[in-house]
């Protein structure tokens, strides 16, 4: 195992991954890797080898963002992905030899999790395809809701924000959740009867932290 103090945590989108990360390195005192943690980064970033993430740096009109259609969008993400991943593996080099326990919102495939890291530090986080859509703009951060913002200026707002959402369901498809489901690594459901604290318990057992 390359990172024998990095534990991993992946899935679908409203499932709970920044709370549970967060939850952990406070219990631990550990170092949190949240949610795009390798955005610290974007500023110095070369536009050819990272076109995805750098793809809004010269953005003239935020509206084209939104405007994607669900191939074009998925595309992105995908690429994106790919280039979040070469960040982290950079990043992680340095933080893991801090000498402490890292806890990392991790965009890393299930398959160069394999390679790296063993299935007591890599948790799946899953919430049902529906909600990661349905539910995108009820969290508060601020690039959801300027998101929002911007399709409800659209000339047709419910057709921008239909178009959007199918976006979403090309990124969070029923077939993107089995793949995690039946990656072989631990899983946690999304469950909205357990508290953070019930959740912070089964994930601790699950990595073998207690």
């Amino acid at each position: 195992m390359l990172y024998d103090n990095v534990y991993f945590f992946t899935g679908t989108a409203y499932a709970g991954k920044s709370t549970l990360v967060k939850n952990l390195a406070q219990k631990y005192g550990g170092i949190a890797c949240e949610e795009n943690y390798h955005n610290a980064l974007l500023p110095t970033l070369d536009q050819a080898a990272f076109p995805c993430l750098t793809y809004t740096r010269d953005l003239q009109d935020w509206h084209d963002f939104v405007r994607r259609t669900p191939d074009e969008y998925e595309a992105w993400i995908k690429g994106v992905t790919l280039e979040c991943e070469t960040l982290e593996m950079q990043m992680l080099k340095e933080i893991s030899g801090r000498g402490k326990k890292v806890f990392v919102d991790t965009n890393i495939s299930l398959e160069t999790l394999r390679r790296i890291s063993d299935e007591s530090h890599v948790l799946i986080l899953l919430a049902d395809p529906d909600i990661s859509v349905c539910r995108f703009f009820e969290r508060p951060d601020r690039e959801k809701q300027f998101l929002y913002r911007l399709m409800m200026e659209e000339p047709d707002p419910k057709a921008s924000l239909d178009n959007f959402r199918k976006c979403l369901e090309r990124v969070n498809s029923p077939e993107i959740y089995h793949t995690f489901l039946h990656s072989g690594f631990h899983v946690l459901l999304r469950d909205e009867n357990r508290t953070p604290e019930e959740t912070l318990v089964l994930a601790e057992r699950l990595l073998q932290l207690n």
